[in-house]
């Protein structure tokens, strides 16, 4: 396992002094397609996600990103929810009401500033914003499993902290992905709308 660990964290290069490791490349490419895959919605998207999820969960312990860590293994979990919760036929986008809504986004708020104390106290590294980017993305993992569009606008917001988070801590491909997240979530945001706004009857 060590020497497994060791050949990922090799640089595959190293540009303008960053070093591109092969353990955030193929996070990286698994992680597009894992996502990519979530805006149609079949379930083959999950297989994708749970590898990233893993390989991403390796790399952002070494980085101290330790609730984007944790993180992963919330995603792990979800995948498996997702593949068995969406059936062959894969999702079935519908709307939360506007109590659930209000609901999940209290939750939200009540959850991100519990968390960042905690994140402080172990010395992780973009306490807050990492905090943010937990909850919502659990929040947003869930909603997936539910196939609710909402999670889309939701990943909207939480990738664009990423984003910034990771761009700022000079882990630029990662960032760079996270802002194709953020492309992909407006696209996902809309089919799954589109979809969630068609009767039932009319897609059986």
């Amino acid at each position: 396992m060590h020497s497994i660990n060791h050949a990922l964290m090799t640089g595959m290069f190293t540009a303008w002094g960053y070093k591109l490791t092969y353990l955030e490349f193929f996070a990286f490419i698994t992680s597009v397609i894992g996502v990519a895959y979530g805006i149609f919605g079949p379930r083959i998207t999950w297989p994708w996600w749970n590898v990233s999820s893993l390989l991403y969960a390796g790399l952002f312990f070494e980085q101290k990103y330790y609730a984007s860590a944790l993180l992963q293994f919330v995603f792990v979990a979800g995948g498996i929810w997702g593949w068995f919760g969406w059936g062959p036929k894969g999702a079935k986008p519908a709307k939360l009401s506007l109590r659930s809504n209000l609901y999940w986004i209290a939750g939200y708020f009540v959850a991100w500033f519990a968390l960042y104390p905690v994140l402080v106290h172990i010395g992780a590294a973009a306490s807050l914003t990492d905090a943010f980017g937990f909850v919502g993305s659990c929040i947003a993992q869930v909603l997936m499993c539910l196939e609710r569009y909402e999670a889309w606008p939701l990943w909207l917001v939480v990738d664009g902290v990423y984003t910034y988070q990771f761009w700022h801590g000079g882990s630029y491909l990662t960032a760079i992905l996270y802002f194709i997240f953020v492309l992909l979530a407006i696209g996902g945001w809309k089919r799954w709308l589109r979809v969630a706004n068609i009767p039932a009857s009319a897609i059986r």
